[in-house]
């Protein structure tokens, strides 16, 4: 039991002593400050290389018995700069007092110089070496500017001041915050003087001006007089000019009435001749619309379905023959796919025609009755009724019907150029062949 005892306390001591080792080394930097680790070589990105590192905020471990820690606070240095004798642009010696905050740069590069130039160095030597150089810059920027420019514009002053001591500055590794100026004097009076010049010719300028403005409002206010005058007289004859305007304008209005009236009265004559040739014109108007509505209207109303039945007509009478065409057409086509045939057919389809056309020709004689008469080759009676001889009578009647067939058929091919015996002598001549 007292084994484990000696056991657990040796392990807590262990544990305690490292972690004093550990806390020993460990480098925990806070915002205000930086630490510097030396004793280990290192590359700046500039190229150049140092023996140590700065950690800026946050932590790190130092290798015992190899690195140091040393500390730079990045705190603000107020300082107090004063120039006396300093000549400015004249040379004019000026007495410059001011204030200005500086401290140890933070910025890549400028951190660097400041650990190189003020490590281990408290801040009021540092603040010593920031206000001597302050202090330098300030007598070059004084040598470039009147005492006049020095003291009304010192935002100008300062500006120059700080882009010159800038570069100085950041040389050393340290960072210009605030630069104000507070007061400008000279020992042998020369702003004073300058003041009071100024001071002089502002109270001559102020001087003449109320003179002159007392001048001026003298002036103004004899031309307001004379103005006022002027004024009364140009009224009164404005007056004047008005009532004469007034009464050459009554006398032209009174003249203009009794003219109105004149006109007045011609004008109403002539409104009634007007309305009188309007009225008449009126009546034949109405007069014509009567007429057009008893005689024009009807008439165009019947041509115009005159016109329209016109067409109707001429239409029937295109389509009848448009169809008459068609079927003409088809009729020949027709009688050409037939051939020889188709030929005999058309002479056929022609023929009822052609016998109505002659038979019209005698179609208003009226044969009440036919005598035929016996020459006495054989025997008949006077009603025709005969009963047979040798070619009297009713033979020799018949025998004339071929020939007057053959007649017909000339006086068809005489009217229509068409030969039917023909076609029908050809139409058997053509059937004989075949057989």
């Amino acid at each position: 039991m007292s084994s484990a005892i000696v056991a657990g306390i040796a392990v807590a001591l262990a544990v305690f002593f490292v972690i004093l080792i550990v806390r020993s080394l460990i480098v925990i930097c806070p915002p205000n400050r930086v630490a510097v680790i030396s004793g280990r070589k290192r590359t700046l990105s500039d190229g150049r290389t140092v023996g140590y590192r700065i950690l800026k905020g946050g932590r790190t471990l130092r290798i015992p018995l190899i690195e140091r820690v040393a500390w730079m606070d990045l705190n603000t240095i107020p300082l107090e700069v004063s120039v006396t004798n300093a000549y400015s642009k004249g040379a004019i010696p000026l007495n410059v007092q001011g204030i200005a905050n500086v401290k140890v740069s933070s910025g890549e590069g400028l951190l660097e110089n400041a650990a190189e130039r003020f490590l281990h160095v408290d801040h009021m030597h540092i603040g010593k070496i920031a206000k001597e150089t302050l202090e330098a810059n300030l007598r070059g920027v004084l040598a470039t500017m009147s005492p006049e420019e020095v003291n009304e514009d010192r935002l100008k002053f300062s500006h120059q001041l700080i882009d010159e001591a800038d570069d100085d500055i950041k040389t050393l590794g340290l960072e210009l915050d605030v630069l104000k100026i507070q007061n400008v004097t000279d020992d042998v009076n020369y702003l004073e003087s300058v003041g009071r010049r100024l001071t002089a010719q502002v109270k001559k300028d102020a001087r003449v001006a109320e003179a002159d403005r007392e001048a001026e409002s003298e002036q103004a206010e004899a031309a307001a007089r004379r103005a006022a005058q002027v004024a009364q007289i140009e009224a009164d004859k404005k007056i004047v000019e008005e009532q004469n305007a007034l009464r050459v304008r009554t006398a032209e209005l009174e003249a203009i009435s009794r003219a109105r009236e004149e006109e007045a009265l011609v004008a109403g004559e002539t409104a009634k001749a007007v309305a009188s040739q309007e009225l008449e014109t009126e009546r034949i108007e109405l007069e014509k619309r009567r007429v057009e509505a008893d005689v024009v209207v009807p008439a165009r109303a019947e041509l115009e379905a005159r016109q329209l039945q016109a067409q109707a007509e001429a239409a029937t009478i295109v389509e009848d023959g448009k169809a008459q065409v068609e079927v003409f057409k088809r009729l020949t086509d027709q009688y050409q796919a037939a051939g020889a045939d188709g030929h005999d057919v058309l002479v056929l389809n022609m023929l009822p025609d052609l016998i109505d056309k002659i038979v019209s020709t005698v179609q208003n004689v009226s044969i009440d009755r036919v005598a035929v008469v016996d020459t006495g080759g054989g025997g008949g009676n006077g009603d025709g009724n005969g009963d047979g001889g040798s070619r009297g009578g009713i033979p020799g009647l018949m025998s004339q019907l071929p020939a007057s067939l053959v007649a017909m058929t000339e006086q068809i091919e005489a009217a229509t150029g068409v030969d039917i015996l023909a076609s029908l002598r050809r139409r058997d001549a053509d059937h004989g062949d075949q057989g």
